[in-house]
C-alpha cells in the first residue's frame, strides 16, 4: 500500500511539474514566438533548470509541441461538446433555426475561448507572420482528427438548401478562428482609431462578439431569397 501511494504521489508531482513547465513556456512563446523563446527564459519563468525541462519535453520543439497538444487537446473537447448534440442527428442539420444556432454557439465559444486565452491568441499570431513553419514540423506528428461526421454534417446541411455550397467543410470551420483571432489581434489598432472609446470593455467585447456571431452566420447561411447567392 505505501508502494502505492508513493508511485502515486511521483505521478502526481511528475504531472504538476510537466503543467507549471508548460504553463511558463506558453507565456514565453506567446511573448516572443518560438523563434525568439529560450530555454534560458523558459526555466526561469517555471523555476525548473534547463536539464530538467528537457528531461520531459527533449529539446524547444518537443516541449513547443506537447504545448500545441495540450491546447489542441482543450480546443477538441469544447467542440465536441458543442458538436455532439448534433452530430448524433442529421436531422437537425435540416432545420434552418437549429442549424443557424449551432453556428451561432460555435462563433460564440469560439471568440470567448481566444479572448480567455490570449497566450494562444499571441502563439497563433506569432505562427501566422512566420507563415505556419514551425506549425508545419509538427503538424505530421499530431494526431489526426477524424472530420468525417462534421463533414457530412455540413454536406447535410447544403443538401438541404440551408449553407451556402462548394466550401470545404473543415476550413469553413476553421475559418470562424481565424477571423475570431484576426479582430482580438487587431484591438490595439482599433483602439488607436477611435481613441475615444475603450474597444476592450466586457461590453465593447459583447457587442463585437455578437457582430462577428451576425457577419459569419450570415455568411455561411444561404438566403432563401437567393439560394445561389
Amino acid at each position: 500500500m505505501n508502494e502505492i501511494k508513493k508511485r502515486t504521489g511521483r505521478a502526481r508531482d511528475a504531472e504538476n511539474t510537466r503543467k507549471v513547465i508548460l504553463d511558463a513556456a506558453e507565456g514565453v512563446f506567446a511573448k516572443f514566438g518560438f523563434a525568439g523563446a529560450r530555454f534560458d527564459a523558459i526555466a526561469l519563468a517555471s523555476g525548473y533548470n534547463k536539464s530538467l525541462i528537457g528531461q520531459y519535453f527533449g529539446d524547444k520543439l518537443g516541449l513547443y509541441t506537447e504545448l500545441l497538444k495540450r491546447t489542441d487537446g482543450n480546443l477538441q473537447t469544447l467542440q465536441a461538446h458543442v458538436l455532439a448534440p448534433w452530430l448524433e442527428s442529421k436531422g437537425r442539420a435540416s432545420s434552418g433555426p437549429e442549424l443557424r444556432s449551432l453556428l451561432e454557439t460555435i462563433v460564440q465559444t469560439t471568440f470567448t475561448y481566444l479572448l480567455e486565452h490570449p497566450n494562444f491568441l499571441r502563439i497563433l499570431t506569432w505562427e501566422m507572420a512566420d507563415g505556419w513553419r514551425t506549425y508545419a514540423t509538427i503538424f505530421p506528428k499530431a494526431q489526426k482528427k477524424d472530420t468525417a461526421p462534421f463533414t457530412r454534417l455540413i454536406r447535410h446541411a447544403e443538401r438541404a438548401g440551408l449553407l451556402r455550397p462548394g466550401f470545404t467543410p473543415l476550413i469553413r470551420l476553421a475559418m470562424v478562428t481565424q477571423i475570431c483571432q484576426s479582430f482580438l489581434a487587431y484591438l490595439p489598432l482599433y483602439q488607436m482609431m477611435v481613441a475615444e472609446e475603450d474597444v476592450s470593455t466586457k461590453q465593447a467585447l459583447t457587442l463585437a462578439r455578437q457582430h462577428l456571431v451576425r457577419f459569419i452566420v450570415g455568411g455561411m447561411m444561404n438566403d432563401p431569397a437567393n439560394p445561389q447567392s
